[in-house]
């Protein structure tokens, strides 16, 4: 069974979604704030962090009303037009179609959690003997991530491939 475009670009977004707003829902019922839960001793740890901010916290101290803006009006904005383009370009190839829509998926999650709750509950941190650490993020933090990633990769060989 073969699914439409379209079809396969909202599953994407509302998978990404769901998986993040399930993860959310265990970690805020199971972990205290403030908790540390060492999973693979002090490399892989979770924990229940809100953030106020964005990407690590960052403008979490600015005024209410341009965190309102920065934080909340204009990622809704960017990502109404991210899923515009997404349904309306036809000459995506599939990989910029999956990462676009990993990227909107994740966005969405996150802006979700601002308007319910007033911030993001991050809950997973990394940390690779200090040669490697991360902040604190979910799971909507890497489908952002991931779909970041891929299209750069995919950007990178693409245009190896055009030069070839």
């Amino acid at each position: 069974m073969k699914i439409s475009r379209t079809a396969g670009v909202i599953l994407i977004i509302v998978l990404n979604i769901a998986i993040d707003q399930i993860s959310k829902v265990i970690v805020r019922a199971t972990i205290e704030k403030g908790e540390i839960i060492s999973v693979i001793g002090d490399t892989f740890r979770l924990m229940n962090v809100e953030n106020e901010g964005a990407f690590l916290g960052m403008g979490s101290d600015i005024n209410p009303t341009l965190r309102l803006i920065l934080l909340l009006i204009l990622p809704t904005l960017v990502l109404a037009y991210l899923i515009y383009y997404i349904l309306k370009t036809k000459a995506l190839d599939k990989l910029s179609l999956i990462a676009l829509s990993c990227i909107a998926g994740g966005g969405i999650a996150n802006v979700y959690d601002r308007i319910a709750y007033g911030s993001v509950t991050d809950f997973l941190h990394l940390d690779f003997g200090g040669v490697f650490r991360t902040g604190i993020f979910n799971v909507a933090d890497m489908s952002v991530t991931f779909g970041m990633i891929a299209l750069l990769l995919g950007n990178f060989f693409s245009k190896k491939k055009k030069e070839s």
